[in-house]
């Protein structure tokens, strides 16, 4: 397969190395070539199987106009353009193109949510809280996956309101922890990653699923559809 490879920041870097590991080819769009997602043109774009977006919040939904105006595929690991997702979802469906968004496409962050899901439905009594920590270079704040969590802990009780805590130190990959605490005890869920590889591999492979498809998705919806 094709995919055109936007954002050269450490996870997008190594989301092209993956992707050249699994046999792909890899076309890599600079920021200087791309303002405003001029790059993105229909005859850029003929024959790409899937766009890979790890940019920033400022910079994606240009790509996304661009590239699900032509019909293209796109994967977005880029947050913080959460509030025009109807427009993209719209514009995806008009365009007959395809938009698979994730705040993280780790299979293990994937599970750790259906886990936080079944944690506050139980936990009846207990207040909840998440600490996210992530590297220092990380420009959100919280983090997607953090809110990401605390939507999957209070649709499953309503009952809850649950308070973020960011940190940001060193080269953290990410860490994630739910505190459920009561007067009498303390239950933790955590999830931490050794390095941003599980991330650029769940991104590989997504964009290997959307590819020939038509339609939006978040990956918590499609994640073990995986090959």
């Amino acid at each position: 397969m094709l995919f055109v490879m936007l954002g050269q920041g450490k996870t997008g870097k190594l989301v092209g190395e993956v992707a050249r590991e699994r046999g792909h080819a890899v076309r890599v769009v600079s920021e200087e070539d791309n303002a405003n997602g001029a790059a993105l043109t229909a005859e850029f774009l003929k024959g790409v199987d899937a766009v890979i977006d790890f940019t920033t919040p400022e910079a994606v939904l240009h790509n996304m106009r661009a590239c699900l105006g032509h019909g293209a595929r796109m994967v977005v690991g880029t947050t913080g353009w959460y509030a025009h997702l109807a427009e993209m979802r719209t514009l995806a469906e008009r365009k007959h193109a395809a938009l698979l968004y994730g705040t993280n496409f780790s299979v293990g962050v994937q599970v750790m949510f259906r886990v936080a899901r079944e944690l506050a439905k139980a936990a009846t009594g207990y207040t909840f809280h998440i600490t996210e920590t992530h590297h220092v270079s990380k420009k959100d704040a919280p983090s997607g996956t953090a809110l990401s969590l605390k939507q999957v802990l209070e649709a499953a009780n309503p009952a809850l309101q649950v308070e973020i805590s960011s940190v940001r130190e060193g080269d953290a990959s990410g860490i994630h922890v739910v505190e459920a605490r009561s007067q009498n005890d303390v239950l933790e869920l955590k999830h931490e990653a050794f390095s941003r590889r599980g991330f650029a591999e769940g991104a590989v492979r997504a964009a290997e699923w959307v590819a020939g498809k038509n339609g939006c998705w978040d990956f918590r919806e499609i994640f073990e559809q995986l090959d």
